[in-house]
């Protein structure tokens, strides 16, 4: 019998499979987002779907009033899950700082507020801190926190009752909005287990989790590979500890993931990934439709005969950084942006840390380096070949095709970028045999 879903019968498991897909989607549920059936879903299934979470993952799962929050546990920053505004912009640090500062507003707020006042508790509060500022006569400081105000307004923290913040970011004199506020979704968004004041850098906010006993390590080491499984699109065993490489090659590790999820595990010799063909597991799909999944995939393939080309020059090789190496350089940009001037910090965060950063050895040999010039003269034969698929706008600027293309495959760990070029990941030759067919655009581009 499986360790997850014990109390679930044949029959509800597909319906609590895609609860605990939907809860690892969406950390946050309201009671319309991301959608007004979710928070149904979860509160059928919550007590199984706390113990399996907490177990399985090191998990919590809270559910108060019209709300359910999943807390996570982090073992390393990803850059790959940034929050977006309504047109799918990335949050910039100006938008993330108005966010979190709108947040501590509503938590000392009553149940309405306007969205001038909102604005101006903001700005008072900004003003206090280096280098940010929200200044309503600027547009794009406007523009900036209304992106943030619709962030909220999303997951239903912030609902409107009369008027329309797009009219205020046109113009601040003419324009007013007013909102009800939820405090039991600004509750669960941001319910911090540490003064900000006392973090030293973001690495104070992943997970060190500490054994006590070789059960309580293989435990920990467990929930480690199950969170990399379902976090990560893809876990090489280089990149993590060999405790947690050993629960990925498991045989009980693919049968528990598939009982708590429904998908299925797929291994290699160089790592595993989950195979999600129809459930919508993860909020950006490889491969998928659109010009630049198209080009992404198309390029891996141009990627994977170069590489594999008998006949042709031989392909560089590179040893890459690893992924400790890579978190490293992640934390340091991340925490430029931390104020200091408002630490206070205890005597054990303020101690230098004790040597160098440890860098696992990797085994696996160098990788195979391709230049950014072939990616676009790639990309450039992908739309000669298939000119009726993509639009004007894209044979008009190719290297912005490339560009987007390329962080695409890095998103999804196929590539690895570093100057000049990228590191071709082991993935890319899952796509090594794919082949596409054109199907013309009703509005394809004259050419000639």
């Amino acid at each position: 019998m499986s360790r997850f879903a014990r109390d679930i019968t044949e029959a509800e498991l597909g319906d609590y499979q895609r609860a605990v897909r939907l809860v690892l989607r969406h950390p946050l549920i309201t009671a319309r987002w991301p959608d007004d059936k979710a928070l149904r879903r979860v509160r059928r299934f919550s007590a199984q779907l706390r113990q399996d979470l907490a177990d399985a993952f090191g998990y919590r799962l809270e559910l108060h009033g019209a709300t359910a929050r999943l807390v996570r546990q982090k073992d390393q920053v990803d850059a790959a899950q940034p929050a977006r505004t309504r047109t799918a912009k990335e949050f910039d640090r100006q938008r993330y700082a108005y966010l979190m500062l709108c947040l501590a507003v509503l938590g000392r707020a009553g149940g309405q507020i306007t969205l001038s006042e909102l604005a101006e508790a903001v700005a008072a509060d900004a003003g206090r801190i280096a280098g940010l500022e929200l200044d309503p006569d600027r547009g794009a400081d406007r523009r900036a926190f209304v992106d943030a105000v619709a962030w909220l307004e999303e997951r239903g923290a912030l609902t409107v009752a009369d008027g329309s913040a797009q009219s205020w970011a046109s113009d601040p004199r003419a324009g007013e909005a007013l909102y009800d506020v939820a405090r039991d979704v600004v509750l669960a968004l941001y319910r911090p287990t540490k003064m900000v004041q006392a973090v030293a850098g973001i690495a104070d906010l992943l997970d060190r989790s500490a054994a006590t006993s070789g059960n309580e390590e293989r435990r920990i080491m467990a929930q480690s590979a199950r969170r990399a499984a379902v976090e990560r699109p893809v876990v090489y065993f280089a990149d993590v500890d060999e405790a947690v490489g050993n629960h990925l090659r498991g045989t009980a590790f693919a049968e528990d993931i598939q009982r708590l999820t429904g998908l299925r595990l797929e291994r290699r010799a160089e790592g595993v990934l989950l195979v999600d063909t129809v459930s919508g597991f993860s909020a950006e799909r490889f491969p998928s439709t659109g010009s630049v999944a198209q080009v992404a995939v198309l390029l891996a393939v141009e990627m994977a005969d170069r590489i594999t080309d008998p006949d042709g020059r031989r392909v560089k090789r590179m040893d890459g950084p690893s992924i400790a190496e890579r978190q490293v350089a992640l934390t340091q940009l991340i925490d430029v942006g931390l104020p200091t001037a408002s630490q206070v910090l205890l005597d054990e965060e303020l101690r230098e840390p004790d040597g160098d950063v440890p860098v696992p050895d990797s085994d696996d040999g160098r990788l195979p380096f391709v230049t950014d010039s072939f990616l676009l003269d790639a990309t450039r034969r992908i739309l000669t070949r298939h000119a009726g698929s993509f639009g004007a706008q894209w044979h008009g600027d190719p290297e912005r095709l490339c560009a987007e293309a390329k962080a695409l495959l890095e998103r999804f760990g196929c590539v690895l970028a570093v100057p000049g070029g990228v590191l071709v990941l082991p993935l890319t030759g899952r796509y090594r045999n794919t082949t596409a067919a054109s199907k013309a655009r009703r509005s394809a581009p004259r050419l000639f």
